[in-house]
């Protein structure tokens, strides 16, 4: 998996762009999206293996997951602009099996569970697997994974933003 901030940053950047008015909420509610699926991680204390529909990077990673939870937080937390909302918090949480399968490790992710149990990788695949837990990530470990995500996440992140900041400035100082 990428690291929480990876995962974090991609949803900011999909939000802003989205759009660039975006509530603190929305914010938020894409953020913690984009974080959510990697709870599979607690079906290792029951003893649910990680090929299991249920396992990590499986059912909690698929597009009918994302699908579905940004359909109920749409609906508990949409403003008058569902649409946007909806949309935003799916490709938010979606977004987490995309940059899982573009990591070096684990086993694929279970895009299509629960009608297909088959684990998918993109054939790029350089950004370093995190490891799971605090301790391992504060390693040498942990700071290789922190360097390509910035390479690959939070400078294509930056430069998309950076892009829209100054396209959304010329558009509007065109038309005042």
């Amino acid at each position: 998996m990428a690291s929480i901030f990876g995962h974090g940053l991609v949803a900011y950047t999909v939000a802003k762009v989205a759009d660039s008015t975006s509530s603190k909420l929305l914010i938020f509610l894409a953020i913690g999206s984009s974080m959510l699926p990697d709870l599979d991680v607690i079906g290792f204390s029951f003893g649910i293996e990680y090929l299991h529909p249920l396992g990590h990077r499986g059912f909690t990673h698929s597009i009918l997951f994302a699908l579905l939870w940004s359909a109920l937080l749409t609906f508990f937390f949409g403003n008058s602009r569902k649409l946007v909302f909806a949309v935003v918090l799916f490709l938010s949480t979606v977004s987490h099996g995309i940059l899982d399968a573009m990591t070096s490790g684990g086993k694929g992710v279970g895009f299509f569970i629960p009608f297909d149990n088959t684990r998918y990788f993109f054939p790029f695949r350089e950004i370093k697997v995190s490891p799971i837990g605090v301790e391992e990530f504060f390693s040498e470990w942990g700071i290789r994974v922190i360097l390509s995500e910035i390479q690959y996440i939070a400078m294509p992140c930056g430069i998309i933003l950076l892009i829209h900041y100054f396209l959304s400035k010329k558009l509007t100082s065109k038309y005042l």
